[in-house]
């Protein structure tokens, strides 16, 4: 998630994160307070500034629904040419969330008939925990619904998926072999110091959790994430972000996620050796897509072709600009293959 003020860069000290993260939050709130986007037409891909894009493939509307950071929704009949932003989130402002609530990392999933909007949510003016020094504001995944892929997505039961006191965020879908629903997310790394992926199981019409949750495993347990500590000495990353699960044509339960080498954005893959999400996660030594790019998901056209989106990441005098980016992948075998750039 490329909106998240902690994830710029994991090297460069707590006093330069938090002013980064202030000035990303100014921003946004200044954006929200000046109404609804202007809905453009026929905007191309590569023309639109979006992090962690996620594409919901609508066989009822044949159309593809773009969301990600920022709660907002684009379409488009042929993966080309988007319309938009709409504005489709609305969580209740009464809630712990607040009135003007930060959304990064959303996904639609379909699920029995309705379309459930996982997010992450962030309110500023409530403060969760100190580490190090620096104040921690309540952030969580949460999970939304509508009647429709593009909205307006609502409220349901449960105000709390995850505890108030736990910074979480990516959250992500997955049915498991047991055929129950998971809530799979990020325990933010500013929070644990070695961030983790864990899993909770949602309640069957997804309206809140139960039980207890269950970490899968930790930023460090990676052989390809890389960073420096105060000293200079080389370690393992402690950044965990943008979780995204898919099986292999041979029943390979796997799942991408992003970190940094240094200070590149760069994204994984590791593998279920038992199938489920109990694992044990076993991580590939190697990232699977180019350097800058990462918070990745899968999705299959209506003509049946596999694509990963996944934004770029381009510093740019010390702003990141990111692009959504289409690539082809195969999954005929036992491991996931990401093959060239996709041109509709």
């Amino acid at each position: 998630m490329l909106a998240h003020p902690t994830l710029r860069r994991p090297n460069t000290g707590w006093l330069l994160l938090l002013l980064v993260g202030c000035l990303h939050f100014s921003l946004a709130a200044t954006a929200q307070r000046t109404g609804p986007p202007v809905l453009r037409k026929n905007v191309p891909l590569d023309s639109i500034g979006l992090s962690d894009p996620f594409i919901l493939a609508d066989a009822k509307t044949h159309l593809y629904y773009m969301t990600g950071t920022g709660g907002l929704l684009w379409k488009s009949k042929d993966l080309r040419l988007w319309d938009g932003p709409y504005q489709v989130a609305k969580p209740n402002p009464a809630s712990w969330m607040g009135p003007t609530p930060m959304i990064w990392a959303a996904e639609i999933h379909p699920y029995k008939g309705k379309y459930y909007y996982f997010a992450t949510f962030t309110n500023r003016a409530i403060k969760i925990d100190t580490v190090q020094g620096s104040a921690l504001e309540r952030r969580a995944s949460h999970v939304l619904v509508s009647d429709k892929p593009d909205g307006p997505f609502v409220p349901m039961q449960d105000e709390t998926y995850l505890p108030a006191n736990k910074s979480t965020l990516d959250g992500t879908f997955w049915i498991d072999k047991d055929g129950k629903p998971y809530l799979v997310y990020c325990h933010e790394w500013v929070q644990v110091l070695d961030g983790t992926i864990e899993k909770i199981a949602l309640k069957p019409d997804l309206s809140g959790t139960t039980g207890a949750s269950k970490i899968l495993f930790r930023a460090s347990d990676s052989p390809w994430s890389r960073e420096k500590d105060a000293a200079g000495h080389d370690r393992p990353n402690k950044v965990t972000d943008g979780p995204y699960l898919f099986r292999t044509k041979t029943g390979r339960l796997g799942m991408i996620w992003t970190s940094w080498v240094y200070d590149v954005y760069t994204q994984g893959v590791a593998y279920s050796a038992s199938g489920t999400l109990d694992g044990p996660w076993q991580q590939e030594k190697d990232p699977i897509t180019p350097p800058n790019y990462g918070h990745g998901m899968l999705f299959r056209t209506f003509d049946g072709k596999l694509l990963m989106s996944i934004h770029s990441h381009k510093d740019i005098k010390g702003h990141y600009r990111r692009i959504p980016h289409l690539f082809e992948v195969d999954l005929s075998g036992d491991k996931l293959v990401v093959a060239k750039p996709y041109r509709s």
